[in-house]
């Protein structure tokens, strides 16, 4: 009992740490295992000696072998107690980082004068953190729970963690008023378990969208000014207003307290530069800075908040504050038709609506194909691509030569794909349509700031979605990945929805090294983010699989090895984590 409680706080990081074993077979010699050898096969009939209050010794036999398979070779599944003695060494293996010729960071363990680099296929995988990991006094939520997971997600090969800095958190007390309290506790945290970090850049409310679990609205000073001028806020044509995120027509007007929503962005990212500057590069390889709603440079146009939205309705354009009908109005007379200039379309239908239920999307002659279709959606896409490219040159000017790459996400909406218009792709923004490929500019924007092409739905099939309404996620998943491709951006994963299936598990696997065959390459991910680290995660079976999953996207597609063996191989690992991860799932219960 008194070694199973210890575990978690001995148990540290696996990766690159030497681990000791007493064998009879060895006449206890003592054999040092690198990071890498806790996947191996553990040697049969393995025997240790555990000490017991009061001096008494037990020797313990492990488990006997487990029968062969058509797949894997017989192993054993190591004692609890062996794994105990094994991960209480206390040796840390000496590391490395170089720098790539195009910034990329390579960390090498050496042991025994080897070493391991990523090489080709391999992914690395980081967890997302829970959304309300720091609580609202700027504390660490579940203080426990936070180090006990992220034990077990280390020992488990997990590269790092992703976690929400929340702009309504850290500067809520007043403009260009930031604390850092709960976020330089949990760095500290993941530097200490040698975990990397990918921190986002949260500037939108969390709450209204898939998965939010807790309520963290924007700053409440921010909030105020909304309040005075409601246009400040998305709109749709119904004026209903949206206060996930501000309004990017607004972008450049002094009408936060005066500043400007880019100027609160850029000064928020430089605050956190200057407070974590001793930890970018190191700890902290990532920022992924957010642009819209959930985080993705979009428009809130599928908002679930009180029903408003239901999948898979086509979602509704967010034009209609009077800095985006300003907008609009000066671009339809730049282009010499002032008529288009006055609203967005008002044939486009409801939230709900699919796309033959409206004039603007249907198949036939719709409004979306024809020349003032064109100019609309040209327009509506360009604005958001203007967004974007003005966070992306602060981000790229404060983080440049700290030694961490940007990232952008961009949702995977994969609804109505299978339709010509593709009508909830262009209610976002994405001017993706039979005829139009809306991620080339998206790429050739981060492109152009050296950014990382963050994409959802990974983990998704095409025939596990309702057919009647044409959800094509792997066919969109291959066309941002030839986008990506095509104009040289690095793509990243993550998967929209929980699972913990080895279907899924193996979705994500083929398209983290996607077979191109259009122009005979393999477009390789450059990290795949998990989401969630929750209590599910951490429940037996799951836990199980998500080993091997890890395992698998480490060794990439050259290991031809079935899901079968590689859980086998990671069999007595998952069992010496055993009280780690109950510990994890219990403490993130409560």
């Amino acid at each position: 009992m008194n070694m199973a409680m210890s575990l978690s706080h001995q148990i540290g990081s696996l990766s690159g740490t030497p681990i000791s074993t007493t064998s009879d077979l060895n006449d206890q010699t003592t054999n040092l295992l690198n990071g890498a050898s806790i996947w191996k096969t553990p040697t049969p009939n393995l025997r240790c000696r555990i000490s017991k209050q009061g001096g008494q010794e037990i020797d313990s036999l492990a488990s006997p072998p487990l029968s062969p398979s058509p797949c894997r070779s017989p192993a054993l599944r190591a004692d609890l107690s062996v794994a105990c003695q094994a991960l209480v060494a206390d040796r840390v293996a000496e590391t490395t980082t170089t720098t790539t010729k195009d910034g990329y960071y390579i960390t090498s363990y050496k042991q025994g004068g080897g070493a391991q680099i990523k090489g080709k296929g391999e992914v690395p995988v980081y967890v997302m953190m829970p959304l309300d990991s720091v609580t609202m006094g700027n504390g660490v939520n579940r203080k426990k729970a936070m180090n006990a997971s992220m034990q077990a997600l280390k020992s488990a090969g997990v590269e790092g963690i992703m976690m929400d800095v929340w702009w309504g958190l850290v500067e809520r007390d007043g403009p260009g008023v930031y604390n850092w309290g709960g976020y330089n506790e949990l760095l500290e945290m993941a530097k200490k378990h040698g975990l990397k970090v990918q921190a986002v850049m949260s500037f939108h409310q969390c709450g209204g969208n898939v998965g939010d679990s807790c309520s963290i609205p924007l700053p409440k000073w921010a909030t105020e000014e909304i309040d005075k001028d409601p246009e400040l806020a998305y709109t749709d044509q119904w004026g209903r207003r949206n206060y996930e995120y501000i309004s990017l027509g607004c972008d450049t007007l002094p009408v936060l307290k005066g500043r400007t929503p880019i100027q609160c962005y850029a000064d928020f990212m430089r605050a956190f530069r200057d407070n974590f500057q001793h930890l970018l590069g190191g700890t902290i390889v990532e920022i992924q800075v957010g642009m819209g709603p959930a985080g993705e440079l979009r428009y809130p146009s599928y908002p679930e908040q009180n029903g408003t939205w239901k999948f898979p309705g086509i979602g509704a354009f967010q034009c209609y504050d009077k800095y985006m009908r300003s907008s609009l109005k000066a671009a339809a007379e730049a282009a010499g038709k002032p008529e288009w200039g006055t609203s967005g379309p008002t044939d486009a239908g409801e939230y709900n609506n699919w796309p033959e239920d409206t004039q603007f999307f249907r198949r036939e002659n719709g409004g979306w194909d024809s020349p003032y279709g064109k100019f609309f959606l040209s327009w509506y896409s360009q604005m958001l691509l203007d967004h974007g490219e003005r966070i992306l040159s602060n981000a790229q000017s404060i983080f440049h030569s700290t030694g961490v790459k940007i990232s952008v996400k961009v949702a995977g909406i994969h609804w109505h794909y299978g339709t010509r218009s593709h009508a909830p792709e262009l209610t976002a923004g994405y001017y993706n349509t039979r005829y139009h490929d809306g991620y080339i500019p998206i790429a050739q924007m981060l492109a152009r700031y050296g950014a990382i092409f963050n994409f959802t739905c990974i983990e998704m099939r095409d025939h596990e979605q309702p057919q009647d309404a044409l959800c094509a996620p792997e066919k969109l998943v291959r066309q941002v990945a030839m986008a990506t491709q095509k104009i040289g951006v690095p793509l990243a994963g993550e998967n929209a929805l929980p699972r913990y299936d080895e279907t899924a598990h193996d979705q994500i696997l083929n398209a983290a090294s996607l077979k191109l065959d259009e122009i005979e390459q393999e477009s390789d991910m450059c990290a795949f983010t998990y989401l969630r680290m929750n209590p599910d995660l951490f429940q037996a079976d799951n836990w199980r699989k998500f080993v091997s999953f890890v395992k698998k996207m480490k060794e990439g597609k050259g290991e031809d090895k079935c899901w079968e063996q590689v859980e086998r191989e990671a069999e007595h690992f998952v069992h010496a984590t055993r009280p780690l991860v109950q510990e994890a799932s219990l403490a993130l219960m409560h």
